[in-house]
């Protein structure tokens, strides 16, 4: 499998024009999964002007039919439904799609709709590994479509300012990023093997994954904590505080990682670490550090910019406290602009056909997933990778480099040549 390190500015692909927005305003939209996040999209989707939640996709027929049932009273039409997503990217008729499937099928079925046309908006983590990202974006820039990542601090006026502040330098060169996530959670327990109910289409469900048992613990959230699956709490919540990091220092992908922790305290069916340390580095020595604590703690979210004149640090909502030099009390916090709505956001985009306008551009969403699965691949070999950027491979490490993919199940392969 090639690997190429792919990085191509969204810039580049603002002149590409359509005459689809001035022939048709309305925006017609397909949600593709409709759990918990499906469901969000909906909500967020539908103050949006001028657009149309046309279609609703899941293996799950009940959650279909509840999430219509939501659309039809807020507007007094009924979207199509339906269990396989490629009969939604036959139809002509719609312009756009959300992805809020299971990781593992975020990547193909944004890819599966771009090749039909449709531009896409891709829950995190946008690809279940590095191979998938890489794809991903290639499809996006083939066939000029609009695509956006779900990484929603990028639009909150607290983060733009404080990202504002970190590229004029106010706390100098940035040598070093942390972030610490909270988690709180219990043990899943262990569920047995069963037939799938009746209401489930299992085979698309697992979708790209090898076939295997039913059990309870997959369907519907804790198929985050099995590696065919998920990409555990990584690449769950540490996507949002990676990308944070990764916008504020200007960086891309690292040179060497390494990774420690485990399923701390639970004894279950669970696969992925429930706590786990990061670190990541890069070729002029600055790093970011990540740290996920997965059972009891009082500490709140944040991240932490250190710098050669002072240190920033931001706390879940956005606030800042800033220090300078040896200084111990904090700078007055700066006005910040309003955020920004991500669905209108991407809607406009959709609209405009320029991808420069979007604040979470595929491109930046993959990057910050890729060290998801970076961090991810050094806990499961165990081992202190050394990592090629423009190779896209790790440096003679064949077991961490059969990592950066997956063997797909046909016939949902992401190809070589999307």
């Amino acid at each position: 499998m090639k690997r190429r390190h792919f990085l191509v500015s969204a810039a580049g692909t603002a002149a590409a024009s359509t005459s689809w927005a001035q022939a048709n305003d309305r925006v017609r939209v397909a949600v593709i999964g409709v759990g918990g996040r499906g469901s969000a999209h909906i909500r967020e989707m539908l103050p949006v002007a001028n657009v149309e939640i046309a279609a609703l996709v899941d293996p799950d027929g009940n959650r279909t039919e509840q999430n219509a049932s939501v659309i039809f009273q807020k507007t007094g039409k009924r979207p199509k439904l339906e269990s396989d997503m490629r009969r939604v990217f036959d139809d002509k008729e719609i312009d756009a799609v959300t992805v809020a499937t299971t990781n593992h099928w975020h990547a193909l079925t944004a890819i599966w709709a771009m090749q039909a046309g449709k531009d896409a908006f891709v829950e995190k983590p946008v690809s279940h590994n590095v191979f998938e990202g890489v794809k991903l974006v290639e499809a996006a820039r083939k066939y000029k479509r609009i695509s956006a990542g779900c990484t929603q601090r990028r639009y909150w006026g607290r983060f733009r300012k404080a990202i504002e502040l970190l590229h004029a330098g106010v706390i100098g060169d940035i040598y070093q990023g942390n972030f610490f996530f909270p988690g709180r959670r219990d043990s899943i327990g262990f569920k047995e093997h069963k037939e799938p109910p009746n209401w489930l289409n299992w085979d698309l469900w697992l979708g790209p994954a090898p076939m295997q048992h039913f059990h309870e613990n997959l369907v519907h959230y804790n198929w985050h904590w099995f590696w065919d699956f998920g990409n555990g709490e990584l690449g769950n919540n540490g996507i949002h505080l990676i990308d944070i990091l990764r916008w504020g220092m200007r960086k891309n992908l690292p040179v060497r990682v390494h990774s420690t922790g485990g399923r701390v305290g639970m004894n279950d069916q669970g696969q992925t670490p429930n706590s786990q340390n990061v670190t990541w580095v890069y070729d002029d020595g600055s790093m970011i550090v990540g740290q996920l604590r997965g059972l009891y703690t009082n500490e709140p979210m944040r991240w932490d910019f250190f710098g050669t004149k002072g240190h920033l640090q931001l706390l879940a909502d956005g606030r800042h406290v800033l220090t300078m030099g040896r200084n111990k009390a904090p700078e007055p916090e700066p006005e910040y602009p309003a955020n920004i709505d991500h669905m209108q956001n991407f809607v406009e985009a959709v609209r405009s056909r320029n991808p420069s306008h979007l604040h979470a551009e595929i491109e930046q969403t993959h990057l910050s997933t890729a060290l998801c699965h970076l961090g991810n691949i050094a806990y499961r070999t165990g081992r202190d990778l050394r990592f090629d950027p423009v190779r896209m491979q790790f440096t003679n490490d064949t077991e961490a480099n059969r990592l950066l993919t997956r063997d797909y199940r046909a016939p949902y392969v992401v190809p070589e040549v999307v």
